[in-house]
């Protein structure tokens, strides 16, 4: 069982995460508290979002909050895999073939706008989102720990972008939707802005550093989750799924909801809904999983995981939408 002197000292660090973070980010709560979620889970983040909601900014000050080493890769449709993984180069001098590590050797990569790149190259990230290693040639060679992947995809615009291959969305521990700011936030940004020439940014303090992510990933592991919370958990999930997908199981009475579902998600979902589930609330000062923090966390966790029908794409039916009716009609422990 967790302690109350635990549970403060988690306080005080995310408190102090939010503050360094709003030295830059004005509010997106909702991303900042993402960010922290997928560096305590140990997972990664899919940001969708229009351009200029301070994706990049974020995921940048976060890397300096940690300490831990960043690189950014811009994909586009050019792109290959070797430029992300490496690959083996020809040394005339010594007459043999040497590795030359890609950008992907980093505690925090930037995947900007992961989407204008074609499915090879969104393939090569596959190894290392989930081995932790990369291949080149006929070795593997492990990546930084830890090792986080922070991709951006830009919803509004189509032409030359590609559709990330389903078995790398579920590599994803969560997908936030980044929204415009509120218009007070939006003043701030402006005031902030004001002078036409700008110095370097004021540097942030490392207050996450290697020792204070093992202390909230200790603290998340010893977060109590009933039985119950778990069995709901699972129910959860396997409601996304629809009949013909599950083999030996009865169809649940969700009315509205199987027609609008080609695909549900898998249980690398109800693994990460049980992380996140925790996470949230420490997050909220409790030693124990409520309802609550399962159906918060069931948006991030889930909406790029179901895969929509036509029918859904033709009535203008969304993941969200989908996923608001399963919890309506899962029992609540």
């Amino acid at each position: 069982m967790i302690q109350k002197e635990t549970i403060d000292r988690c306080a005080e660090l995310i408190e102090s995460y939010r503050k360094e973070l709003a030295l830059r980010i004005v509010g997106q709560r909702d991303m900042i508290n993402g960010l922290l979620t997928a560096l305590v889970a140990g997972g990664h983040i899919l940001l969708e979002g229009v351009p200029g909601l301070a994706k990049t900014l974020a995921v940048k000050s976060m890397a300096e909050i940690t300490g831990l080493e960043f690189k950014r890769i811009q994909f586009t449709p050019d792109l290959l895999p070797a430029d992300l993984t490496g690959t083996m180069i020809w040394e005339q001098a010594k007459g043999s073939f040497s590795v030359r590590r890609g950008p992907v050797f980093a505690n925090v990569i930037l995947a900007d706008e992961i989407n204008r790149a074609p499915a090879k190259v969104q393939s090569a990230l596959l190894e290392a989102m989930e081995e932790k290693q990369v291949t080149i040639g006929e070795t593997s060679f492990p990546l930084p720990d830890p090792f986080f992947v922070l991709a951006t995809e830009n919803p509004i615009e189509h032409e030359g972008t590609y559709a990330l291959p389903e078995a790398e969305l579920d590599r994803f521990l969560m997908k936030l939707l980044i929204a415009y700011p509120q218009p007070g936030e939006e003043l701030d940004i402006v005031k902030n802005n004001a002078p036409l020439v700008r110095e370097a940014g004021t540097p942030l303090s490392p207050v996450l550093n290697a020792g204070a992510l093992k202390f909230l990933r200790s603290a998340a592991d010893l977060i109590h989750i009933d039985e119950g919370i778990s069995k709901y958990i699972v129910s959860i999930v396997t409601a996304t799924r629809p009949a013909r997908t599950r083999a030996g199981a009865e169809k649940p009475k969700i009315e509205g909801v199987y027609r609008y579902v080609s695909f549900g998600a898998s249980p690398r979902a109800s693994i990460a809904l049980n992380r996140c589930s925790r996470i949230f609330a420490l997050f909220e000062g409790r030693s124990y999983v409520s309802p609550e923090d399962v159906k918060a966390a069931a948006y991030p966790v889930l909406r790029h995981r179901i895969v929509l029908s036509w029918e859904a794409e033709a009535e203008g039916m969304d993941a969200d939408a989908v996923i608001a009716r399963i919890l309506s009609h899962v029992p609540v422990p």
